[in-house]
């Protein structure tokens, strides 16, 4: 596994919401290829009148209605004045909202420190509300891992194992029986969302394709149907596919609860031993179904486990008699 550094990239920011932000890039001179390191958004109300404690220069910067009211009522060289107070070239960008016209000195700063000035067809609520998902989402923990995503009988499976011990086509094995969907192949992308959960999804590259050794790339959507993708799943548990090793003892009565810690996530871990003969993909479907009925409250190995132990005192119990 390997961790994904959290960068937002203005330019790739400005092509992937302009539709969803209502954007427009109002100063063509504008570096595109600046980062954003952090999530937080400023508007800059009580900075703009000379107040700057808090203020930080590395802020995306929110124009609403009541700051452009503000400055339309200053004299044109103090609201310069005010404005180069906030202006810095680490800012990563500024926008103004309601498709309202930035002033001629907005634009003059932007263009000389090449801070990319966007105007928002959104209301300022509307903006800030939009904005602070979609940051949230760009900025949340990322890691990256080498295995098989796929979503069973509701449940997000995160196979994983060796090259070549089976995973690729266990997950097909699972899709061609029905009720399955994959999600990703190879490398999953795994983000930490609202700090409790951890959902997965594929590059945009690999997405909806499966190696087979021996076929080579297949594409499940054309093959299968739409029914049988999805662009992301939640992972609510992990399973490591290995070769049958005869002198390691597994665990033939399913007491013992592993898990695994991801980005701070503990998720419930399983191991499965592979050999030639054993149905892995009905295994995984009886080992998600299992799973299930223990967050519905039944427990079959603990169940067992105290059936045995009432039989093994009822009978010392006669003995003793």
């Amino acid at each position: 596994m390997s961790k994904v550094n959290s960068m937002v990239y203005i330019g790739e920011f400005f092509r992937k919401y302009q539709e969803i932000l209502g954007l427009s890039l109002h100063v063509k001179e504008s570096k595109l290829d600046r980062e954003m390191k952090q999530v937080e958004l400023e508007r800059p109300g009580l900075a703009l009148t000379g107040f700057l404690k808090g203020h930080s220069p590395r802020r995306a910067l929110i124009f609403g209605r009541i700051e452009m009211e503000y400055l339309r009522e200053l004299k044109p060289l103090e609201r310069k004045k005010r404005l180069e107070a906030l202006f810095s070239p680490e800012i990563p960008f500024i926008i103004v909202a309601r498709n309202l016209r930035p002033f001629e000195q907005m634009t003059t700063l932007a263009c000389q420190s090449g801070v990319p000035l966007f105007r928002s067809t959104l209301r300022t609520h509307a903006l800030l509300s939009q904005l602070n998902v979609i940051l949230l989402e760009e900025f949340a923990p990322t890691l990256s891992c080498h295995g098989t995503l796929v979503e069973s009988f509701g449940l997000g499976l995160l196979i994983q194992g060796d090259s070549s011990v089976g995973k690729s086509e266990t997950a097909l094995g699972l899709i061609e029986r029905g009720h399955h969907r994959l999600i990703s192949d190879d490398v999953v992308m795994i983000k930490k969302k609202e700090g409790q959960h951890l959902v997965g999804r594929g590059p945009e590259l690999t997405r909806h394709l499966l190696e087979i050794r021996g076929i080579g790339i297949i594409n499940v959507a054309h093959l299968y149907g739409a029914v049988c993708i999805s662009e992301e799943a939640k992972i609510d548990m992990v399973v490591k596919l290995e070769e049958w090793d005869d002198d390691h003892f597994y665990d033939r009565v399913g007491l013992e609860e592993k898990h695994i810690e991801m980005l701070g996530i503990r998720v419930p871990f399983f191991v499965m031993p592979v050999k030639p003969g054993r149905d892995v993909s009905l295994l995984l479907e009886t080992l998600v179904l299992n799973y299930r009925l223990k967050q519905m409250g039944y427990n079959s190995a603990k169940e067992f486990n105290r059936k045995l132990l009432e039989t093994i005192k009822s009978r010392t119990a006669v003995k003793v008699s």
